[in-house]
């Protein structure tokens, strides 16, 4: 099975879906205040260098993580983003290409919500270093990785139409270092897209993330 860290066993998988803070990371930062409050359903709709990509948001899921959620989306946060770690367990993104605003956000962390969803294929959960430390990063569950629901990766929705096009999500870069030649994420924080467009220009990217 392939490993989803870049620690040692006890903690890939607490670790491996973040790829985020470096050793150096800035003060911890209040993010912007909430837009409105979350329905408790709603579609999260992805438009990709690949095709449409549709998310059914469920609030009784994952409460805290779906109204910060919402937040990011109605604000823009993930317009321009790369999927800068694609494999075939998962596509991961949510790092804005602008270093300033993904620092406001990047530091903003999460408390944990309890798992009530398994990570099976098409679900969508946000990543973290551990506990109580989510702030904007998301992957997509491309298989089932159940064994992600003990490490508190509670999933926010699921993917209802677009399955396909996540699955062709561009992923030869391989994973991010030092597990792969893939980009490094915190060079994608302090340097933004351009390292991005410059090193990794074949990764796709939401063009557009809007909710209905």
């Amino acid at each position: 099975m392939e490993k989803i860290g870049w620690v040692a066993v006890g903690a890939a998988l607490l670790l491996g879906l973040a790829g985020c803070s470096p050793p150096d990371e800035p003060k911890k930062q209040a993010a912007p205040p909430k837009v409105e409050k979350a329905p408790d359903v709603f579609n999260l709709n992805l438009d990709t260098s690949k095709g449409a990509i549709v998310i059914e948001v469920h609030k009784d899921w994952a409460p805290i993580g779906v109204d910060h959620l919402f937040d990011l989306v109605k604000t823009g946060y993930y317009d321009g983003n790369r999927f800068f770690r694609v494999t075939q367990r998962y596509a991961q993104f949510g790092i804005n290409g602008d270093p300033k605003l993904s620092a406001v956000w990047s530091n903003a962390f999460l408390p944990d919500d309890p798992v009530k969803q398994s990570n099976v294929k098409g679900t969508v959960a946000f990543a973290h270093l551990g506990p109580n430390n989510r702030t904007t990063q998301l992957f997509i569950n491309l298989k089932d990785n159940k064994d992600l629901d003990k490490g508190a990766f509670a999933p926010v929705g699921k993917v209802i139409s677009g399955m396909e096009v996540a699955e062709s999500l561009y992923s030869s870069y391989g994973d991010m270092p030092p597990r792969g030649q893939g980009p490094d994420p915190t060079k994608i924080q302090r340097e933004g897209n351009p390292y991005l467009e410059s090193r990794f220009p074949r990764l796709d990217y939401v063009k557009k993330a809007t909710i209905q």
